[in-house]
């Protein structure tokens, strides 16, 4: 049941708009208060349940897979995959966040001197101008570069070391709603709210 209780779940707000993704466990306790509602998606259908009557479908619809129900003493509970919030109706304002995750996203994992793609791993970050000229960690000043180039460029200014940036770094202009895209694949009645976003560890300036 523990398990269960921390499968991701998408928020929608009033307007069926995805604002965020929280725990199993949070989504229970915003039905029960009833500042939200069940969303069940089948197929292109979707139906609203409230915490009772959500509580009767999964009596008489009980899940295949363990981990989308929760043992109460009386029976089982689906976990549910979407919530819709009965008041809130705005967009979260949040920026977005400047992670290494992200910087490798808005430069398409190519290095931004040499132009090579690469996987993470062969990939680091690198100041355009480097700390000690007084150059910060910004979205206009960090850019995705290689192994190799990140060596020779050092702690230089490019034309320094005979180096030109491919593009002018800036900041991205994606909306971030919800952590971790990769949720979005592991249920697909997530398809008609999502918006990809990551925000991992945010870099330190």
């Amino acid at each position: 049941m523990e398990a269960a209780l921390t499968e991701p779940v998408l928020v929608l707000n009033r307007l069926w708009q995805a604002v965020n993704v929280i725990s199993a466990k949070r989504a229970f306790s915003l039905l029960a208060t009833g500042h939200a509602n069940v969303v069940y998606a089948e197929d292109e259908d979707f139906r609203i349940f409230d915490m009772m009557d959500w509580v009767d479908f999964s009596r008489y619809n009980p899940p295949v897979a363990e981990m989308e129900l929760v043992r109460t003493v009386r029976h089982p509970i689906r976990v549910p995959k979407i919530i819709l919030l009965s008041i809130f109706d705005k967009m979260p304002k949040k920026e977005l966040k400047l992670t290494r995750k992200n910087v490798f996203e808005r430069d398409k994992y190519r290095c931004q001197y040499c132009d090579k793609r690469m996987p993470s791993e062969d990939l680091n970050l690198d100041h355009v101008i480097p700390r000690h000229y007084g150059g910060k960690t910004t979205w206009e000043n960090i850019v995705c570069s290689c192994i190799k180039c990140n060596s020779r460029k050092a702690n230089r200014l490019p034309h320094e070391a005979g180096m030109r940036l491919i593009r002018k770094p800036s900041k991205p202009q994606w909306r971030p709603v919800i952590s971790i895209a990769a949720r979005g694949k592991k249920h697909k009645e997530w398809r008609h709210f999502i918006d990809v976003a990551y925000w991992n560890v945010e870099l330190e300036s």
